[in-house]
């Protein structure tokens, strides 16, 4: 166990769950569900049930650091790893794998978003250990793919190839967000599962991954490795932040290594990333309407999802499949089909008003 360390990565904006979601407070720093416990917070206590709190580690953005040290008062600040820009999750990984060489190189990893539901804790907690004595012993970078319930567009996808051990198969082909009808495809054929963005591996086996795939960020990494640990790492992880693209682990390593395992389970998953996730997830009246801790009134409407913050009562008479949101300052109305425009909306309103909205 003292070798095995987690990486929780904090680090998004989520506009797509704009108006909860803003600038000042993402997702990651909301409840939900009513159960005094935030998406960090939730993530956190998961991991911290398998995993001594003393090795997790969380990565997030500067501007987020108090917010973080006040959900998280039991992790030192010294295990909140700040960062100076957003640089998505190949940089925010490499800063904490190196962080954690530098402690062990012995160490294990597993890398957790702070988003996901998981609804089969225990499941996890044996697909983990699983994955954690593979990677142990296997040069293999591990995703953990989930076994899909519907045809998803929001969703990678990942191909499972041949059996290598315990359950866990090398890695055919990773495919992106498919349309429906390629997405039915994929289900149907039983060859694929929904890609969680959890992986593992060994402190080594990422290392030659990144001077393989990524040689400029492994080289900057290595020349600043004198001040990683001391009170200088901070300054000098920013300037190396200015350098480097803004790419994700699977774009930048995980599409292209030739050394990618998968190990497939149930967990009773959800990637809380848009309303429509929250939709999937939350308990629906026998017309199909979510309400989110608020109180409504609905008439001929269907499939509907309400979330409205305060002590409103919200009416709702001949919508079907519409999203209603309200929080602080912004109500949003728009067709559950057309959240992909959130981002959109976002964009509109911080350039029209000044980021007032945002």
């Amino acid at each position: 166990m003292e070798n095995r360390y987690c990486i929780i990565m904090s680090g998004g904006v989520g506009s797509r769950f704009w108006p909860f979601s803003r600038t000042s407070c993402p997702k990651q720093f909301l409840d939900f569900f009513g159960t005094g416990r935030t998406l960090l917070q939730m993530t956190y206590d998961r991991i911290a049930r398998i995993l001594p709190p003393s090795n997790i580690f969380i990565v997030t953005n500067q501007e987020h650091a108090s917010i973080t040290y006040e959900q998280l008062p039991e992790v030192a600040h010294d295990h909140i790893l700040l960062e100076t820009q957003r640089r998505n999750t190949a940089l925010c990984i490499a800063w904490a794998t190196y962080h954690i060489r530098k402690l062990n190189h012995e160490a294990l990893m597993l890398v957790a978003p702070c988003d996901h539901i998981i609804f089969r804790e225990e499941e996890f907690a044996r697909t983990i250990e699983r994955g954690f004595e593979f990677v142990k012993t296997h040069n293999s970078l591990m995703t953990i793919g989930i076994t899909p319930k519907r045809p998803e567009t929001g969703y990678g996808y990942i191909q499972v190839g041949e059996p290598l051990d315990n359950g866990v198969c090398h890695v055919k082909t990773f495919v992106e967000k498919p349309d429906y009808d390629m997405a039915k495809v994929l289900v149907d054929s039983g060859e694929f599962y929904w890609n969680s963005g959890m992986f593992l591996w060994n402190a080594r086996t990422i290392i030659d991954a990144y001077e393989k795939y990524m040689p400029e960020v492994a080289t900057l990494f290595d020349n600043i490795e004198e001040s990683i640990l001391t009170d200088k790492e901070q300054d000098a992880v920013g300037h190396l932040y200015e350098q480097c693209l803004n790419i994700s682990i699977d774009f930048a390593i995980m599409e292209h290594a030739s050394n990618v395992s998968v190990i497939c389970a149930d967990l009773g998953w959800s990637d809380l990333g848009t309303w429509g996730g929250l939709y999937e997830i939350s308990p629906k009246t026998q017309d199909g309407n979510v309400t989110q801790r608020c109180k409504t009134l609905m008439y001929e409407s269907h499939n509907n999802l309400v979330a409205v913050r305060g002590d409103k009562l919200v009416v709702v008479d001949g919508l079907d499949n519409f999203l209603i949101a309200e929080a602080d300052n912004v109500l949003l109305i728009c067709p559950r089909d057309n959240e992909k425009r959130i981002r959109q909306f976002v964009n509109d309103a911080q350039v029209k008003f000044d980021g007032k909205y945002n």
